[in-house]
């Protein structure tokens, strides 16, 4: 009789088993009958795997027999002599799987047939030896140096009975093998295992598993070591006294595989910084609104795989240029009325003067003029009307158009005109044209007023 296939024999063992009731067990001082039949294995009788045993014997014909009593042994648990293992309820099964069967481990086995009231004489002793697990993939391999991941490849093993590989992994760290990823398919040659470290060192093996559940030994263990992060930047510079802008420059990289550097920017030296820039030279110009505007800045570099570089520890305080110190106002007069103003350089930076003149016309209108390009360090405005109050102040500019505050501001007020009738012999010029100067007090601290008539 032909030996049927391992799954065969255990799938129709289970379902004759399970639908039987209670399994009968030797007595313990069995009857042995001499006329029962006793089982005897086929040619073929027996197939082995590494963790199960399939058994075949010839068919029984005699009526009397119920069933056959299996006895086992296992020469690794050091016993001397088969024990009662498992019951077959029936003489027409002719087919036996034990699954519980360990790795290159010896087995004998010998079988009783029994009747109503007693039992056979014993079979002939089987004695096996079940198989090894299966070796794993005979070459495995892996790939350097690359971005935060690992490949792994192997040649697929030959065994067709193998369904899946499992990864397992270690670092230098660790004592324990940590089992990752299982591929299904035999024929599956390579892994790629994803967010690792930089520069850091991972070994791998692999073994394999088989439709029946057996896991092989595991492959040669391969090493790993990640690629690294570029070098950070170093010379970091950046200006103080550019008009309006913050150049930031740096050493060039000698990252092989460059791509970019990356430029961030932040109001704070700890934190809150945003990238501002992606570029591919060493020099970033930061054009800003505001004068005397303070950043932060930190610069990347970014290779072929996208890695980047460390940079939290690395800022440079960038300015832009501030605006020039205010001029000092010095002297201010009202002279026949006119107005005189005079003030002083106190940044070597001022190149020029602004003269700003408010004052009101009816009792609404408010005017603003101003009074460019002036180069010395006074001014004289006659368009004075009488009777009336005037605010000055003064700005400087630099070469760069960039213009100060304003100096302080003065108040003068023109004077009233007054026509004083004396008599004809004794009036002159002067008192015919004499001008009244009217004390003017201060107004606050910011606001210079004469305190005495300029005539």
């Amino acid at each position: 009789m032909k030996l049927w296939t391992l799954t065969t024999f255990y799938a129709l063992s289970l379902l004759i088993l399970s639908g039987c009731g209670a399994k009968p067990t030797p007595k313990k001082e069995a009857v042995i009958d001499s006329t029962l039949p006793i089982v005897e294995l086929t040619q073929e009788g027996t197939v082995i795997d590494s963790n199960v045993v399939a058994l075949e014997w010839k068919s029984i014909q005699d009526q009397r027999v119920k069933g056959i009593y299996i006895y086992k042994m296992s020469h690794d648990a050091n016993k001397t002599e088969p024990e009662y293992y498992d019951t077959i309820k029936s003489r027409f099964i002719t087919h036996y799987v034990d699954s519980k069967i360990l790795p290159d481990t010896r087995y004998s086995y010998f079988f009783r047939t029994f009747s109503d009231d007693a039992e056979s004489m014993d079979s002939k002793s089987k004695t096996l030896n079940s198989l090894p697990v299966l070796d794993s993939v005979s070459w495995i391999h892996a790939l350097q140096d690359m971005p935060r991941s690992a490949k792994i490849i192997w040649r697929p093993h030959t065994n067709e009975k193998v369904k899946a590989y499992i990864i397992e992994r270690q670092t230098l760290e660790e004592t324990k093998w940590e089992v990752i990823t299982t591929l299904k398919r035999r024929l599956s040659a390579e892994f790629i295992d994803t967010d690792l470290k930089d520069k850091y060192v991972y070994k791998y093996r692999v073994r394999v598993l088989t439709y029946d559940g057996i896991k092989s030994t595991p492959s040669q263990i391969v090493k790993v070591v990640t690629k690294a992060l570029p070098k950070e930047v170093t010379n970091i510079r950046a200006s103080r006294d550019l008009p309006r802008k913050i150049d930031i420059t740096w050493d060039k990289t000698k990252t092989v595989d460059f791509k970019a550097y990356n430029v961030y920017r932040s109001i704070s030296a700890v934190n809150g910084y945003k990238l501002i820039a992606k570029l591919s030279e060493n020099f970033y110009s930061d054009m800003c609104d505001e004068d005397a505007k303070q950043y932060f800045y930190r610069v990347s570099v970014v290779d072929g795989d996208d890695l980047e570089s460390k940079f939290e520890n690395n800022s440079i305080q960038g300015l832009t240029l501030s605006k020039p110190n205010a001029p000092a106002l010095v002297e201010s007069k009202l002279i026949n009325n006119k107005v005189k103003i005079l003030w002083s350089k106190t940044d070597p930076r001022a190149v020029s003067y602004i003269v700003s003149k408010r004052y009101k016309k009816g009792w609404f209108e408010e005017i603003i003029e101003e009074f460019e390009g002036i180069k010395g360090s006074s001014f004289i405005d006659p368009n004075i009307e009488p009777n009336n109050i005037y605010f000055y102040k003064v700005y400087c500019l630099d070469k760069n158009g960039i213009k100060s505050e304003a100096s302080i501001e003065v108040q003068l007020k023109s004077q009233k005109v007054e026509i004083t009738k004396v008599p004809r012999a004794k009036q002159t010029n002067q008192q015919a044209q004499s001008v009244v100067v009217e004390n003017v007090q201060e107004v606050d601290n910011n606001t210079i007023v004469p305190t005495q008539d300029f005539n």
